[in-house]
């Protein structure tokens, strides 16, 4: 489903998930969480933060080694609409140009720092052919630490066929997050669920 050019959900009828995590990579949370999804082989996207891409090469190429997607999440996380045309067109650029250095390919898709965009955010991502990303599950609110049983049960009210789940590995302590992950992964693969990236799970979604 797409407001404005941003995706929450893919329709389909196949028991497909996407996890995301943004802000990353970091040295601590993102190895746990690759630890998590490899136990369960579960695939997600990781929204990475240039800078953190630059002090943390080795985890982004973890990343990418282990099968999960890495999509642009700008260089230093600013709100997107209070900066000028040039400065959004670097902050998505030199993201840009990380993730191929990490990945040897080119991002698919893109997610706003604070699911924060308007009409020209949009244009912008769609002239570099990103793929523009939110969530379903914004009120888990993992990246204010709200207690593990808040994320689980915020985010399990929103599981649905093709839904787009948001958490964060990087900036502050994550470790909610990752205790959260632990207790939602099996159980909605035990629901019959399967996590795949955003781009495979775009690629399953039926026209409307």
């Amino acid at each position: 489903m797409s407001n404005n050019g941003i995706i929450h959900e893919a329709t389909t009828k196949q028991r497909l998930l996407a996890m995301t995590f943004d802000d990353g990579p970091d040295e601590t949370y993102t190895p746990q969480l690759l630890q998590v999804l490899a136990a369960h082989g579960a695939k997600a996207t990781f929204y990475m933060i240039g800078s953190s891409i630059e002090a943390y090469p080795d985890v982004a190429r973890a990343v990418h080694s282990q099968g999960h997607e890495i999509g642009n999440h700008t260089y230093n996380h600013p709100y997107l609409t209070k900066i000028a045309h040039a400065e959004r067109k670097e902050q998505l650029e030199r993201t840009h140009t990380l993730i191929i250095e990490i990945t040897g390919s080119s991002p698919a898709t893109f997610r706003p720092p604070y699911i924060d965009y308007n009409d020209e955010v949009a244009a912008e991502a769609a002239a570099m052919d990103y793929q523009m990303i939110g969530a379903v599950n914004m009120e888990a609110m993992d990246w204010a630490a709200p207690g593990v049983d808040h994320i689980v049960s915020k985010t399990m009210e929103q599981v649905r066929n093709g839904g787009i789940l948001i958490f964060h590995d990087g900036y502050g302590d994550r470790s909610q997050t990752v205790e959260a992950v632990k207790q939602l992964v099996p159980e909605l693969m035990h629901q019959g669920y399967r996590f795949v990236t955003v781009s495979e799970l775009l690629k399953t979604a039926e026209p409307v």
